[in-house]
């Protein structure tokens, strides 16, 4: 069982590479079971939670929308068109100490952050 959760794995994060557009975990299925129609809804969306669990993907948290995934695991941020929902990294530095000053002025122990734009994408600006 080990080793068909391994290929299982495999495959999915292969379609997540694929992707590459920040997917929901819909699309990742749709995609996997396009070529893999025995791998089920439910191990691909364990399998995507697990994959960000497991830091080889990150599960991005959209404001009043579904979880997307991305293939980049490095910090970084992120912008979604308010039209389209279209989901697209953003290459701006990252908020260096922020948690340290969050925790500092809220009392928590603030352990990360994100960040999210909202905004619209050039493709929904054309149309």
């Amino acid at each position: 069982m080990a080793a068909r959760n391994t290929v299982q794995r495999s495959i999915v994060l292969d379609a997540l590479r694929r992707l590459a557009d920040h997917p929901t975990a819909d699309e990742v299925y749709e995609a996997v079971h396009a070529e893999h129609p025995s791998i089920s809804k439910a191990t691909v969306y364990r399998l995507l939670n697990k994959l960000s669990e497991d830091g080889d993907a990150l599960k991005v948290k959209i404001n009043n929308g579904a979880d997307h995934f991305d293939h980049n695991t490095f910090a970084h941020y992120h912008v979604r068109c308010t039209v389209c929902g279209r989901v697209d990294d953003v290459m701006v530095p990252v908020l260096e100490g922020i948690e340290a000053d969050a925790s500092e002025v809220s009392g928590y122990k603030v352990s990360g952050h994100s960040l999210q734009f909202d905004g619209v994408c050039p493709a929904c600006q054309k149309a």
